[in-house]
């Protein structure tokens, strides 16, 4: 709608997960980090949360984009998945034909062979799934993703596990009748929301990302109502900037003023109504 008007190529805060628009800054550059370390280091189990908006998607198809060829990867976008699918879901990222197969021991021998496979001669590839919105997955199919992750040589695990959910997995995985995978988990990160200076790093990065030449200003004051309105999380920073942005475009302008995001947050549901009327 307003691109032209901008300069850009492409829409600077659309909501899908594009990798190119990761800002390795802060807490997101260390949760990167910390995860390529644990992955490298041959760690079982690794758990990271945030609350809804947080960008845990993107974070973890960054983290998939960002391995070398020592990881063979697979993903997981929907966990709702009973203990006998999320086998056989395994096995088809490894490239087992499961549709003649009905026994479940039996598949999950083939997967041990491929797991073995994989990790030795000319391939010597680490195994690594990452499953997202893991708070979903049913208690029996954590329980079942807890045995997978037994299979190991006699020096690492055959498969390791990124879980990737909102803070009700910690509840979850509270429960005692489960409590034997949360002994496993290695590593845990919280993601936290965008601070008052990523704010302004975050609009810039994505702005520039998307063929801005630095037209486009959003103003000090601008920027910490959208913080405060947002209180940082991503998803909502990037529903209220694009709305900012639509009202400068009917006015004409690249100046972004907290008229516009006030606006905008008025206009959304989900957006933190503060007290801004005293604000110039």
């Amino acid at each position: 709608m307003y691109l032209e008007f901008f300069g850009l190529r492409e829409a600077p805060f659309s909501l899908t997960p594009d990798t190119q628009f990761f800002l390795a800054y802060g807490h997101y550059r260390d949760a990167l980090n910390t995860l390529i370390i644990a992955l490298k280091a041959g760690e079982g189990f690794i758990k990271v949360t945030g609350e809804i908006g947080t960008g845990k998607t993107l974070l973890c198809r960054k983290l998939l984009n960002e391995l070398d060829s020592q990881f063979h990867t697979t993903y997981i976008p929907n966990p709702m998945l009973t203990p006998d699918s999320l086998i056989r879901a395994v096995a088809d990222e490894l490239g087992i034909d499961t549709v003649s197969i009905k026994d479940q021991h039996q598949i999950m021998k083939e997967i041990t062979l491929a797991l073995i496979e994989k990790s030795k001669g000319k391939q010597k590839k680490q195994v690594l799934l990452c499953i997202d919105e893991a708070q979903s997955m049913p208690m029996e199919t954590l329980e079942t993703m807890r045995l997978l992750t037994n299979l190991e040589s006699e020096k690492k695990k055959l498969l390791q596990v990124v879980l990737f959910g909102q803070p009700e997995l910690d509840e979850k995985l509270s429960h005692n009748s489960i409590r034997q995978l949360k002994q496993r988990i290695t590593f845990s990160y919280n993601l936290e929301p965008l601070d008052q200076h990523g704010i302004g790093a975050y609009i810039n990065h994505r702005l520039l990302t998307a063929g801005s030449s630095g037209t486009i200003q959003f103003l000090p004051k601008a920027l910490k109502m959208l913080q405060r309105g947002s209180h940082g999380y991503p998803r909502l920073v990037n529903i209220l900037a694009h709305k900012s942005l639509i009202l400068g475009f009917g006015q004409g302008t690249m100046l972004i003023t907290p008229q516009h995001v006030k606006a905008a947050i008025q206009d959304t549901e989900g957006a933190f109504k503060l007290r801004f009327w005293h604000w110039s």
